[in-house]
């Protein structure tokens, strides 16, 4: 086990449920009885700090959905900007201690306890973590009207919590966006940093459309902590 060093969990939310055809945000849609977004904060409850960015038109709503689940991990909240890039911008803005944080997404509510602390770690030793799938389908590559066969072995699927030791990932941010920033490994990568991939885990889904949500609350039962 590495020295523990100030853990900081950054969640961002800033779905509108459009693609799942919801009339609510769909960090804020019900899973096995309480909003997606309460689950996944729940997952990081052990963490020293947590940091929900939201769009400032759906606090209210969230605060009025704190009160009606008496939910009561601690979280900080602040208002995310126009893109995702913007809203982690923000949230580490309001990171004011080092150690390691972990920016992760809000409607990934069955990430396990474990990939997070593995994550943790290695980011701890290599500076940065992201947990990565194998693809098991086969993979074509698209040039305009035709495509070619891919070797599936050469990608992977990438998911969060990623993890940083909080200066470098902040002075990655520093900088505009671009186009070319996908994620927030992306972000750092930029700088001629080093990516380290670690085993995710195939059931840490990201809830976009309207089938996730079945799949999710078919795989609760079997996700633990």
């Amino acid at each position: 086990m590495s020295e523990p060093k100030h853990f900081t969990a950054i969640i961002v939310a800033g779905g509108t449920g459009t693609r799942m055809n919801a009339a609510i945000p769909k960090q804020f849609l019900l899973l096995r009885g309480k909003p997606i977004l309460m689950h996944t904060l729940e997952k990081f409850r052990r963490a020293n700090e947590i940091i929900l960015v939201l769009p400032e038109s759906q606090t209210e709503q969230w605060k009025s959905l704190v009160m009606q689940h008496a939910f009561n991990i601690p979280h900080h909240i602040v208002h995310g900007g126009n893109t995702r890039y913007l809203s982690v911008k923000k949230g580490l803005a309001a990171v004011h201690q080092e150690g390691i944080v972990a920016i992760h997404d809000g409607v990934r509510p069955l990430v396990s306890t474990e990939l997070i602390n593995r994550c943790y770690e290695d980011a701890i030793k290599y500076g940065n973590s992201i947990p990565v799938i194998s693809v098991p389908e086969s993979v074509r590559s698209l040039q305009g009207e035709t495509s070619t066969a891919e070797d599936r072995s050469r990608f992977v699927l990438v998911q969060t919590p990623q993890c940083f030791h909080t200066a470098l990932i902040k002075k990655a941010y520093s900088g505009e966006y671009s186009p070319k920033y996908t994620d927030d490994a992306s972000v750092l990568e930029s700088a001629g940093i080093p990516i380290h991939l670690t085993e995710g885990e195939r059931w840490n889904i990201k809830i976009t459309f309207k089938e996730d949500m079945k799949v999710a609350d078919a795989l609760s039962d079997n996700v633990g902590e």
